[in-house]
């Protein structure tokens, strides 16, 4: 038998130009832009938590320039480009896919892509705050961090603000008798997000109200405290880097949760202009 993989890989993968063709503020603390072009055709939609490379130009400039376009080097193709032309590179989740011809803004693909501020806002997010019709972007697929454990009875779904496109992707392509437990946290009341899930998910929304407290701390805090089901389970982590880390020891060390059964991912860590 076949050993089951970390992650769910795409079969084909390119770097893929698009155009912004939309933004818009959706909450206090998130924006979302809308990309579109042929090229992103080449991305096969795969639900879930679906990530992706998000190449946009440095500050000041108006043209993208890109590595070449052999996905498995592009990050050495990338290293080799002079540092004042190479192009911001972050990683963001699909909201949501709308294949050629069913779009809202024309009749080549496009993709939505929500962006949350942490304040000191990194060069992405502040491409993101700014973005208009027109400007270029590009993207590099790169599949699911999310991969259930087989036999699994239940799952436990917790992140920060910037985890919210991830976990909302998760439970939209989710089974109808999912059982989960999903705490987020997040800055503003507002920010929460409504997703329609089945009766076997509670959806746990976490206002951080203390503006000085390290986001990701009242998550950890409340799952650690948190009474939850029993059984096999498989867990998905995701968001600021001390969350996602602290969180993965409580399972594995209080919970007893094997490792294998744990996805865990550092979005970013406070205090570093990562977005």
């Amino acid at each position: 038998m076949a050993q089951r993989g970390k992650f769910v890989k795409p079969q084909h993968r390119r770097i893929s130009s698009a155009q912004v063709v939309a933004g818009k503020k959706i909450s206090p603390n998130f924006v979302r832009v809308t990309i579109a072009g042929d090229e992103l055709s080449s991305v096969s939609p795969m639900g879930f938590d679906q990530w992706f490379r998000m190449f946009v130009p440095q500050q000041g400039q108006k043209k993208l320039r890109l590595p070449t376009n052999a996905s498995g080097f592009w990050y050495a193709k990338y290293k080799l480009m002079p540092k004042d032309v190479r192009p911001v590179v972050r990683n963001y989740t699909i909201r949501e896919f709308r294949a050629a011809g069913s779009g809202l803004f024309g009749g080549t693909t496009e993709i939505d892509i929500d962006f949350t501020s942490h304040g000191d806002l990194g060069p992405a997010s502040a491409w993101a705050s700014s973005a208009t019709a027109g400007d270029e972007v590009a993207i590099l697929d790169e599949g699911l961090i999310y991969n259930p454990t087989p036999g699994a009875e239940w799952q436990l779904l917790v992140g920060d603000e910037s985890a919210l496109p991830a976990i909302v992707g998760i439970l939209n392509s989710a089974p109808p008798d999912l059982r989960a437990e999903v705490f987020v946290e997040i800055a503003d009341a507002d920010d929460a997000q409504h997703v329609p899930v089945g009766d076997k998910v509670n959806i746990h929304w976490l206002v951080r109200e203390d503006t000085t407290a390290r986001p990701g701390a009242l998550a950890l805090r409340t799952v650690m405290e948190a009474e939850l089901p029993a059984g096999p389970s498989y867990a998905f982590v995701a968001g600021e880097s001390q969350l996602a880390t602290s969180l993965r020891r409580h399972l594995v060390g209080d919970r007893g949760l094997p490792k294998s059964d744990i996805a865990f991912t550092g979005y970013w860590r406070h205090g570093h202009a990562s977005y």
